[in-house]
């Protein structure tokens, strides 16, 4: 018998769709057992945590739980909770439909890159929301500035200056759909002024790459080890004119860039009228000790903050933001202008009361206890089940990096793949000019829904050497 909840909710992909949310809930439960998705015994998360994980009212759950139990699915005792019934399940016709890419989906997902989405703060934010949408001005559901809402700008100012370190005022500030739209901004930027290279950490995201070298840059790389990336060596890369750096906690290894290294970089970039791009995409997730400042702080005018609500909130509120050296505020947002120049309006002032109310600090005080929980959760498992394999990059963030056996890391990812677990090789993140290092993997703790976590930790434990 199955005793743990292997996966469910977000790591499923089951949606209450249909003529109604409860009917929608069973018939997704349903197709879920007939299909084999949840096998005999599994037991189910409690009717208050699957709630939460999918929005919806307590009763609802509970409404379609003894539905399924009324039916014979699914079977519920006092002390042993609700678990899939054990009964013969129907097998499907020899020929096989054409499934979707949702269907497709992998039941575990230990991906980096993306927060537990089922951590939303919905009541909070429709709260928010309704409260910007009732002082909101005229003239906001207008064309509005490119630079964006100062009233967002305005409390940015403040959250940054306090929580990140960054020297920040609102007219220092251009509002962006992410950060990919920011970098992109930056990249016709560094164009115009006549910048043809923009070094790169030897670890980090192809896409940031692949980005600058379509608006015309050349990206060499800067080589990272345990104290983060060898800024010392940009004086010696010729041609260089900007460089992509990951301070707080480098992606993908999770290291801080040492104070003698932050120094360095700035150096550089005064001595060689050079810039900074500062990528601070999960400074705020520290748990051993006090956030580390953000690099802007040392010289605001040689150094281009980007921040975003991806990882604190979610990516799909596609907002964020640069803190600009000032000689550069207007061509952003004249680069903003030619593409894509306004972001969303309502969802701009809705932040902007999100963080003035205490909701945004709240929501990330309570995210950041969850996330260390998870941290420490899977540093245990770990050592008990796979005492071989050595985890690093842990201090910070949404991941950590799990040190395999030379020649294992493919293997690895493929027997995950066979467990329905989504995992990615450290391999990944590689320039292609960097010198292999070690093999790995890259864990995203953060990405499960709260119901799928303890699964996703059993399947990554089972895949490994």
């Amino acid at each position: 018998m199955t005793d743990t909840w292997a996966a469910f909710g977000a790591d499923l992909h089951i949606e209450p769709v249909g003529s109604g949310v409860r009917v929608g809930l069973v018939n997704a439960l349903r197709e879920a057992v007939r299909g084999g998705r949840l096998v005999p015994g599994t037991r189910l998360p409690s009717s208050r945590t699957l709630a939460a994980d999918l929005g919806v009212a307590r009763n609802t759950v509970a409404d379609a739980y003894a539905e399924l139990v009324a039916e014979g699915w699914l079977t519920a005792r006092q002390g042993s909770g609700t678990r899939v019934a054990q009964r013969a399940v129907a097998r499907q016709p020899v020929t096989r439909p054409v499934r979707s890419r949702q269907e497709r989906r992998p039941a575990h997902n230990l991906m980096p890159g993306s927060p537990d989405l089922s951590t939303f703060p919905r009541t909070e934010w429709l709260r928010a929301s309704r409260r910007a949408l009732a002082a909101a001005p005229d003239e906001a559901f207008g064309y509005a500035d490119p630079q964006g809402r100062i009233e967002l700008r305005t409390v940015l100012a403040d959250y940054l200056a306090r929580a990140r370190g960054v020297y920040a005022d609102p007219e220092r500030i251009v509002v962006c759909s992410g950060f990919v739209h920011g970098l992109m901004l930056m990249g016709k930027v560094l164009r115009r002024h006549r910048v043809r290279e923009t070094a790169v950490e030897s670890y980090g995201l192809d896409i940031h790459r692949d980005l600058l070298t379509e608006k015309g840059l050349r990206t060499p790389c800067l080589p990272v080890d345990g104290s983060g990336a060898r800024t010392g060596e940009l004086g010696g890369m010729r041609g260089v004119g900007a460089v992509l750096l990951t301070p707080a906690h480098q992606f993908p290894t999770g290291v801080p860039l040492r104070p003698d290294r932050r120094a360095a970089a700035v150096d550089w970039a005064r001595s060689n009228a050079g810039l900074i791009l500062e990528d601070d995409y999960d400074g705020e997730f520290r748990y051993d000790r006090q956030p580390v400042g953000a690099l802007q702080g040392l010289d605001p005018e040689r150094v281009v903050y980007l921040g975003t609500s991806s990882k604190s909130l979610a990516p799909g509120l596609r907002l964020a933001w640069m803190v600009l050296p000032r000689r550069l505020v207007g061509e952003v947002c004249d680069a903003k202008g030619g593409s894509d120049w306004m972001s969303g309006t309502l969802d701009q002032l809705t932040l902007a009361e999100f963080m003035r109310s205490g909701a945004y600090d709240r929501h990330v005080r309570s995210v950041r206890l969850r996330y260390r929980r998870r941290r420490d959760q899977l540093v245990e498992a770990l050592a008990e089940r796979a005492p071989g394999c050595r985890v690093s990059g842990i201090a910070a963030g949404l991941h950590a990096v799990l040190e395999l056996p030379s020649g294992t890391e493919r293997s690895v990812v493929r027997a995950a793949a066979w467990q329905g677990l989504a995992l990615e090789r450290l391999s990944k993140f590689r320039h292609p000019d960097a010198d292999p290092v070690r093999d790995g993997l890259v864990i995203g703790y953060g990405s499960p829904s709260e119901s799928g976590w303890q699964g996703a930790l059993d399947a990554l434990c089972r895949v490994l050497p």
